[in-house]
């Protein structure tokens, strides 16, 4: 394949320009935030997962709470009732009045255990409410931290992909004074070379592969015509020669 020695120097360019499209695209990739995106979305997923928990927990033990005091009032009820039973007279019967007796002891008994079970119960809801309150806390601070990690993203898409655009117009204004033909070969060749499809002979050297030439190999680029488009021994990619070549 042959080619103007301008067209293929302005390979160079054109690749310069790809390689930087290819570093924005990897920095896009790679930005610090994404891992911290992830992990804050994590953190508040599982956090979010914690507080549904935590209320659960703390409806369980307000109605639990609630049950208890319920239970005191009826004994508390009931007692007062037996007492007033007793201090009314209107029982007369030895043996009735032992029993009430009984029964109002035995309330009493019942009505202790009971509130100690509302004290019991109070202290875990209390507990409940306080987990509940600092893991709504955490929560908070979690929206706050994906959100604003969130922004860092945007800014920094924001400013790659701006220049990703200018870089593309640069780009356009390059290919369009290429030939077809060589555009074609240079595609082909940097799909398969990692991205590098024309590398300067820089002093004997490809700045492709970094092979250094040997004086006969350097001759026989030498010998070529200007305009034919050499390939590097090594690694494939188009050689273009320039002013630095050695050549």
């Amino acid at each position: 394949m042959n080619a103007a020695p301008a067209d293929q120097i302005r390979l160079l360019d054109l690749q310069a320009i790809d390689s930087r499209l290819d570093q924005l695209a990897h920095r896009r990739r790679s930005l610090p935030e994404h891992a911290e995106i992830e992990k804050a979305t994590a953190d508040h997923t599982a956090l979010k997962s914690l507080v549904v928990a935590a209320d659960a927990q703390l409806g369980d033990t307000t109605r639990e709470l609630t049950k208890a005091e319920q239970d005191v009032e009826q004994v508390r009820a009931r007692s007062a009732r037996n007492q007033q039973r007793l201090d009314s007279g209107a029982v007369t019967s030895p043996k009735d009045l032992e029993n009430l007796q009984h029964e109002i002891g035995s309330l009493a008994k019942r009505q202790s255990d009971l509130e100690d079970v509302v004290l019991e119960v109070m202290e875990r809801l209390e507990s409940a409410n306080t987990r509940v309150t600092e893991l709504t806390a955490r929560l908070d601070h979690s929206t706050v931290v994906l959100k604003e990690a969130e922004e860092r993203r945007a800014a920094s898409f924001a400013e790659i992909d701006a220049e990703v655009a200018k870089v593309k117009r640069d780009r356009e204004a390059v290919v369009a004074v290429i030939p077809a033909d060589l555009l074609k070969l240079y595609t082909r060749l940097r799909e398969q070379q990692g991205g590098v499809g024309a590398a300067r002979l820089y002093q004997r050297r490809c700045e492709g592969c970094q092979v250094e030439f040997a004086i006969t190999d350097l001759n026989a680029i030498k010998a070529e015509p200007k305009d034919a488009v050499v390939r590097c021994e090594n690694c494939g990619r188009i050689l273009v020669r320039t002013a630095d070549s050695g050549v």
